[in-house]
Parts: C-alpha cells; structure tokens; sequence
C-alpha cells in the first residue's frame, strides 16, 4: 500500500511516499481503508519531535523524557504519522462482532498513528465508531480528537444553560471543540484567538469572539463560570478576577506549576483548577458521533490536500494561514 513515511525528525521535507506492506487484522481488529486522514497538532509534534524543547512541550518537563523515549530519542520509532481518520471497514477479524465490511466508521489511533496510509487495521474495541451519515469523510477525519477532548473535559464540570465560558485557543483543534460542545449545553461562550481567525471561530457558533492580541479578557469586567485554556498560557492569579464565584478554571495542557496550584487551590481557593487529559473512551467516541449527527459538532475545512502532498499539508498548516481543518485525501 501507499504510506507518507518518516525516518528522520525535522520539516515537512521529511516525509516521503513510499510503498510498504498492507496491514493484516488480527482476529479482533479491522481493516480499514482509510478515505481522508486529519493534519493535526500531534502529527506536526510528532514529525518534529526530535526538536522540540521545555518550552514548546506543553506537558509537565518531567514528562519530556519518557516522551522522548517512547517517540524515539534520535529518529522515530512510529515512521507513519495520522491518527485521525474517516474510512471504510475493508475486512473483519473472526471475533470481530460490531463491525462489517463495508461500515462506515471514523476513529482516532492516538500515539499509535499510522493512518497517512491506504489502511489501517483498529482493534474493535478501539477508538472507531460509525462515521455521522450527515458529514463527508473530510469532515469526519476533522472531529474525533477534539471532540473527544471537549466531551470528556466539560463532563468535569456542570455548564448551566445560560453559564458564560471563555475558551482561550478556541480557533484550534481542542478548543473548536469545546466552543461547539459548550454551545450545545446552553452556555454564552467567548473565544480568544488571533485576528485572521476570527471569523473561523464565530462560524464555530461563538457568540463573542477577542482578538488576544489587542484585546486583554482580564481587564474587561466580565466574569465566567469557566475559563478554558487549551495550551495552558493562562496564570490563574490573573484570570481569577474574571471568574465567578466558584468558577472554574481548567487547563487542557499544563506544566508542573499548574498542577501545583490546582492541589492549593483545592485547599485555600475559592475557584476549581482542574489539570486533565482525557482517556480514549469509545464511548465517548459514539457520543460525539451522534452529537454531529444532531448538528451540534461539525467540523470547518479549509483545504484539502492529495496523500501524497502530506508535506505542502503540514507546512501550510504550520504556515499560521490555516482558517479551519487541514486534511488529507487518500481516496479521490
């Protein structure tokens, strides 16, 4: 089959077309041809990891190493990146019960990539669940990820119809989901983001949107019931004021000193720190299927690129031009 291969960590010029062998599913797997594939946040890490430093690692620094460990410390280990997709089940496995061929699914394979190819094989209690009959395949490769991170995130916290909730990072991957998720609960959600892509995030459904660079939220006089910080930029002393009594505060990504403060906070705080990842629930998967079924999630595309193009994908997506979703096309 066809595959974008990396042996090397650096630039989109890394990647390559290459023939390797087609994947074999297991007796509880299936086999998927994979029709369009999601340029993500994690693919452009991933393909750069070697390089990456402390400040650019929006974890806890302790955590850089294993990472570094389980990448692959001088060249990657995992030399197909994509890990969110839309495609069409191929074969089954002998125990496979849920899926047949011919289903259509999407899916997400997490730190085991591999699906900037022609297929991919997903165990069938995996990450994969029926593709929203009401999206195309672009648009479903373009929602599990943040959609499982805005699902399972906002289950940690009760947003009231009326509640207001500002996302800070909302015109990317992670943050466009909370905006559609917490639209959904009722809540008056504003979203941070640069200039060009306002318009991207009020498409999102947005009610108010902050240009972050000219305009500081903190100062304003509004106060929220949830601040959301997708890349965990925000220092809670200078968001406090601008949360309600018994806001929250919760940081998708997050270093060390963030989780200090969310054990302080829980003892002397007024205000809730919440520092989580989310874990890869299929059902949380199939939640957010049929939340895109009811039109509640979507996904924006800006452009669309042939497999064999994954490097003009990733340098335009790492360009700061992207307005919205950057996605492969695997099967024209």
């Amino acid at each position: 089959m066809k595959a974008i291969v990396y042996t090397e960590y650096g630039g989109p010029e890394v990647l390559r077309v290459k023939e390797v062998p087609d994947p074999a599913p297991a007796e509880n797997e299936v086999l998927i041809k994979v029709h369009t594939v999601n340029v993500n946040y994690g693919d452009l890490l991933a393909r750069n990891f070697g390089n990456i430093n402390k400040d650019n690692f929006h974890m806890p620094s302790l955590l850089m190493f294993p990472s570094r460990i389980a990448f692959g410390y001088n060249s990657p280990k995992k030399n197909i990146l994509g890990n969110e997709f839309a495609g069409v089940v191929k074969a089954a496995g002998a125990k496979v019960t849920k899926f047949k061929p011919g289903d259509y699914v999407f899916g997400y394979s997490g730190q085991s990539m591999g699906a900037y190819a022609e297929y991919i094989c997903m165990k069938e209690s995996g990450m994969i669940a029926a593709k929203p009959s009401s999206l195309s395949f672009e648009e479903a490769a373009a929602i599990p990820y943040s959609g499982l991170m805005a699902v399972s995130l906002l289950s940690k916290v009760e947003i009231k119809p009326g509640q207001k909730v500002l996302v800070n990072g909302a015109s990317g991957g992670i943050g466009s989901g909370v905006v559609q998720i917490a639209k959904s609960l009722g809540a008056e959600v504003t979203g941070t983001c640069g200039a060009p892509r306002m318009d991207y995030v009020k498409a999102l459904g947005a009610d108010y949107i902050i240009d972050y660079k000219s305009n500081d939220f903190t100062v304003n006089g509004e106060k929220y019931n949830l601040i959301f910080d997708v890349l965990g930029k925000l220092d809670y002393a200078k968001c406090k004021n601008s949360l309600t009594d018994n806001g929250v505060m919760i940081y998708a990504s997050f270093k060390m000193d963030k989780l200090v403060k969310t054990l302080t906070n829980s003892m002397t705080g007024k205000h809730k720190i919440i520092c989580s990842l989310a874990p890869e629930n299929p059902d949380v998967l199939r939640k957010v299927s049929g939340l895109a079924e009811a039109g509640k999630f979507k996904s924006i595309i800006d452009r669309t690129f042939p497999l064999e193009l994954a490097a003009d994908a990733h340098a335009y997506a790492e360009s700061g031009a992207k307005r919205g979703s950057v996605v492969l096309r695997v099967v024209n």
